[in-house]
């Protein structure tokens, strides 16, 4: 069965299960899913309450009923879920209520800032949805992610498993970002362009808090816009909810003006609350929003808006290159990395990704090439081949929205990459020629590129999302044909006002002085409408054209990106450094682990060990942390770092053992998640990165008892215990914990954290500090240990 999601009113979904079940008996230690096949009487009363306080679709019980979670219950997926499903359709029969089938996280972080890769996230996630759909749920909804990455591998899974529509919310903090730095944007187009029948945003914040979030979300998409808030914000003593029914659905209002349509609670809401918001919503209609169509490129951190010149990045190419033939040859992925941070700190805006070459099999290798390059670079990616199914294994690992160049006006190529384009929401480019050639006048290049924007929308590619490349050709043989491009150029532009990509470095080949002759035409290309040139980035001269015509054409708003890079005290600007300069610290604060380990061997050869550690790898480390603070780095960028300052400390341990000493630790500690807690991913973070600044950190892991926790102290002789909670049920296994620390004659000093703990709970336990972060973690382990 399927779903028709209302124009022109509200499709109201249901209030929360987890804290529902709580309220209602269910141990903190509990897994919910399993109570589908003990306790489905319990769960048929909940589902007719929300039916009959007006919930249109209700959520099964299937959050954490994927392998991972279920792997030790004794339980198979297919068996969790089909008795789940079973459940809720019963307490739906003959109400005309759906039911959903209910996807969430499954707990470990996926790669890059993990270990759990994406293609094993996409099986997890499909067997769920294969699951479902044999069940007979009526739709799929994934909810309460924060890794776009893992929301896209679920999305897939359960568009390629089951003919149903699917919903996707994540969860946002305050800020606008989700807990691993995705934007708002950024996440609202890649679902859409993945396919996506309706997105949202769920858990986290109330109503009011979310309001302006949903307000740029529905900006950002044409879909219909899901708002699923907690009930405000939960007291961590006794973990109730700090907004009552009546106030959930007025503060609701304000979400409802900012543009959704679909409609229900999470956290700390019950059937009380659907009723009420029912209520509220009966007789209204949803508004009407204002799209903003510019097109836009993304990786999770990093939405580019084309609207202005966006430089594209063209050295990750092996054409004439041959070190980069050699390391697609040898599969030397570290140096393909290198190449595109150093476009990326050169200032390139998208980076252009061709591995095609003799020897060299595509389809492996391109994917392989992506994964390397998002793992430390976080500008959008244009995927450069002709083989389709290159483009399909790249697009496919891709985390982001990205652009594929290209196709031409071939019917046949058209019709083979089109389709893979709009499966995975990617923008196009479009090359003006055919299968006679590239036309010598501007008039026949402009009729192909119309050609291609027919074929594009015809395959419900969005207008916004083509780009043309009018070709640029060598002057030095077609001289009259510079002048052809550029009228192609402005047509394109004012005609059909589409993004305009040129190669521009072709149009000075087997000239002297290429850099003027390009860097010239750049700038006529630039004022006649070119909006994506694809140049060297870490050519001075090509950069310092565009940052003068962004000023000239009113994108540098009171010419501040151009003071910055001309300023007085720098005038001459150089080009962004060659590999070889890179530093130490550079390699570790970028996340480039093979550099560091080549330059912290080499840094050996004239300081020692603790030189290294004190004067290199520390400071790059409290720097990636200080821009953690200020919201300039996030949570990848925090754990590539951390990689990479690994791949420091295993030189610097081999060094030491190879003069026969014993690598020296600043100081142990312990780290653990309390008792009925079975969340680890922030405390993994925190133990990663304490790891990095030198402590021997012993993770006792999750669901520990108080007393583990006490033997270890006082069997290891620890100073300084850290505790992680997520949920508010098991807050006072945190305080049994501290309690049972300070029974010690000398107790060690204790830290606590996790989304549910306070500063002021916190010290309300008598806990001797509160650490929001990782980054926190470390200075409160440095003046506690030094």
């Amino acid at each position: 069965m399927g779903i028709e999601i209302p124009q022109n009113k509200f499709l109201i979904l249901d209030g929360a299960m987890g804290t529902v079940l709580q309220q209602r008996g269910l141990s903190p230690q509990g897994r919910p899913e399993l109570l589908n096949l003990t306790e489905p009487e319990l769960l048929d009363s909940v589902y007719k309450e929300y039916i009959a306080a007006g919930s249109q679709v209700i959520y099964a019980n299937t959050f954490g009923a994927n392998g991972l979670k279920l792997a030790k219950t004794g339980h198979s997926v297919e068996e969790v879920v089909g008795a789940a499903i079973a459940v809720a359709k019963k307490a739906a029969a003959g109400t005309g209520t759906l039911v959903a089938l209910d996807v969430g996280p499954l707990g470990e972080l996926l790669e890059p800032m993990g270990t759990l890769s994406f293609e094993r996230a996409y099986d997890l996630f499909r067997e769920m949805a294969e699951a479902g759909a044999k069940a007979g749920a009526d739709l799929i909804v994934v909810e309460t992610m924060t890794d776009l990455y893992e929301a896209k591998a679920a999305l897939l899974a359960a568009k390629e498993a089951a003919h149903l529509p699917v919903f996707v919310t994540m969860s946002f903090d305050a800020g606008g970002r989700t807990f691993t730095g995705c934007t708002v944007a950024s996440m609202a187009r890649t679902l859409e362009g993945l396919g996506a029948d309706a997105i949202g945003l769920n858990c986290s914040l109330g109503p009011d808090l979310l309001a302006p979030l949903l307000k740029e979300l529905c900006e950002n998409t044409r879909l219909p816009v899901i708002a699923k808030p907690n009930a405000g914000l939960p007291d961590p003593v006794d973990g109730h909810y700090d907004m009552g029914p009546e106030d959930f659905a007025q503060a609701l209002l304000t979400c409802v003006e900012a543009g959704i349509s679909i409609v229900g609670g999470c956290c700390g809401t019950s059937p009380e609350y659907i009723r009420r918001l029912t209520a509220v919503l009966e007789g209204k209609k949803p508004v009407s929003r204002h799209y903003n169509n510019t097109g836009l490129v993304c990786t999770p951190v990093t939405p580019i808006r084309l609207n202005g010149v966006r430089v594209i990045g063209e050295r990750i190419n092996p054409t004439g290159k041959k070190r980069f033939q050699q390391a697609l040859l040898e599969n030397d992925l570290d140096y393909i990395l290198d190449v595109g941070v150093q476009q990326e700190d050169a200032g390139a805006d998208i980076l252009d990704v061709n591995v095609g070459f003799p020897g060299v099999n595509e389809v492996v290798m391109l994917p392989r090439v992506v994964k390397k390059l998002q793992s430390a670079i976080a500008v959008p990616l244009q995927l450069d081949s002709s083989n389709p199914d290159a483009l399909e294994a790249g697009l496919r690992v891709y985390n982001g929205k990205a652009a594929v160049n290209s196709v031409n006006g071939e019917p046949e190529v058209l019709e083979r990459v089109l389709p893979i384009v709009k499966k995975y929401g990617a923008s196009v480019v479009g090359l003006t020629l055919d299968k006679n050639g590239i036309p010598k006048t501007a008039e026949e290049r402009v009729a192909i590129a119309r050609r291609i924007l027919q074929a594009a929308l015809d395959h419900g590619i969005p207008r916004e999302d083509v780009w043309i490349d009018c070709l640029t050709l060598t002057v030095s043989a077609q001289q009259e044909q510079a002048a052809e491009t550029l009228k192609a150029v402005r047509t394109i532009r004012e005609e059909l006002g589409l993004q305009v990509v040129l190669g521009v470095s072709n149009i000075s080949f087997g000239l002297p002085n290429r850099k003027l002759i390009t860097q010239n035409f750049l700038i006529q290309a630039m004022h006649a409408g070119l909006t994506l040139p694809i140049i060297n980035p870490n050519q001075t001269e090509m950069m310092d054209a565009v940052a003068a015509y962004r000023v000239l054409s009113g994108e540098d708003r009171e010419c501040r990106a151009y003071v910055v890079r001309f300023a007085a005290e720098s005038p001459a600007v150089q080009a962004a450094p060659k590999a070889d300069a890179l530093t130490l610290g550079d390699a570790v604060i970028r996340g480039l682990k093979a550099d560091a380990g080549k330059l912290a061997a080499k840094a050996l050869e004239t300081e020692d060990e603790l030189s290294l550690v004190e004067n290199h790898l520390i400071p790059a480390l409290d720097k990636v942390g200080e821009d953690y603070d200020k919201g300039t780095a996030f949570l990848p960028q925090l754990l590539s770092a951390a990689q990479a300052a690994q791949a420091v400390f295993e030189v610097i341990r081999s060094s030491i053992a190879a003069k026969g000493g014993v690598p020296v630790k600043k100081g142990k500690l312990i780290v653990a998640t309390v008792q009925g807690d079975i969340h680890d991913i922030g405390k993994n973070i925190v133990k990663t990165v304490l790891g990095n600044y030198g402590y021997e950190v012993l993770d006792l892991g999750r669901d520990v008892p108080p007393e583990t926790i006490l033997r270890t102290v006082q069997e290891q002789g620890v100073r300084l215990v850290g505790l992680s909670a997520l949920m508010t049920t098991t807050l006072p296994a945190m305080e049994k914990t501290i309690r049972l620390l300070h029974t010690m004659e000398e107790p060690p000093v204790i830290f606590v954290g996790g989304a549910v703990v306070t500063p002021e709970y916190a010290k309300q336990m008598n806990a001797d500090y509160y650490a929001k972060d990782a980054h926190q973690s470390v200075e409160i382990t440095r003046k506690v240990m030094g």
